[in-house]
């Protein structure tokens, strides 16, 4: 089986930062893209940022300046950290790639979130 686990998540204060972590382990042949996406209470789940394979990066608007995506490929790894944080960005936050199992094709995966929490 193949599984992503977030890490890194809690309670800070606004002004604040926070590294998430989303790990992948198991049957994995290949990675392409990776991706953080979050959702609050009673709203759509909302894209937050993408990376390629090849290290091209993608954000939304609301997070453009303070948010930087990354990843480490020889550890199935991909990182967000968050600075400057405001009370907006709390939201439970999931990790996403796409990969490819041996003798498969590339399918979506997720994470099980993790919750952020910023406080006034």
């Amino acid at each position: 089986q193949v599984q992503l686990v977030e890490s890194g998540g809690g309670l800070v204060q606004t002004g604040g930062s926070l590294r998430l972590s989303c790990a992948a382990s198991g049957s994995i042949f290949s990675i392409n893209g990776m991706g953080w996406y979050r959702q609050a209470p009673g709203k759509q789940r909302e894209l937050v940022a993408t990376i390629t394979s090849g290290g091209s990066t993608n954000y939304a608007d609301s997070v453009k300046g303070r948010f930087t995506i990354s990843r480490d490929n020889p550890k199935n790894t991909v990182y967000l950290q968050m600075s400057s944080l405001k009370p907006e960005d709390t939201a439970v936050y999931y990790c996403s790639a796409e990969i490819k199992r041996i003798l498969g094709i590339f399918r979506e995966y997720w994470g099980q979130g993790t919750q952020v929490t910023v406080s006034s």
